[in-house]
């Protein structure tokens, strides 16, 4: 399941308290955003990342955080490790974004 975080202290508690993070900057109105959003939530619904927390953040719900992450434009993909950002992707490749889950996974 995927999780919208609404503000920026949600964002920064589940980045803390959770080892894997992998976060979805989106908007209602992306058109790419649309397309790869069921791709993230069903790498999400995946027993193969299992060990990943998955959350959005609509840019225009929650603009402080997308903010404070440095996102420009969407969809923006980050991923964090232990609290700290390990590795981002901007487009809406699937292909990356399994590659980049992949890498998230692995980690220990």
């Amino acid at each position: 399941m995927v999780n919208m975080v609404k503000t920026k202290a949600e964002f920064d508690s589940i980045v803390k308290d959770n080892m894997k993070v992998a976060v979805d900057f989106t908007a209602s109105w992306c058109g790419p955003c649309k397309m790869i959003g069921p791709k993230f939530e069903a790498f999400a619904a995946s027993a193969d990342y299992s060990g990943i927390i998955f959350i959005k953040v609509d840019v225009d719900e929650n603009a402080d955080t997308a903010e404070a992450a440095g996102v420009t434009a969407m969809p923006t993909f980050h991923f964090y490790f232990n609290g700290k950002r390990v590795g981002d992707l901007v487009g809406a490749s699937e292909g990356k974004l399994k590659e980049k889950l992949d890498e998230l996974k692995v980690k220990n």
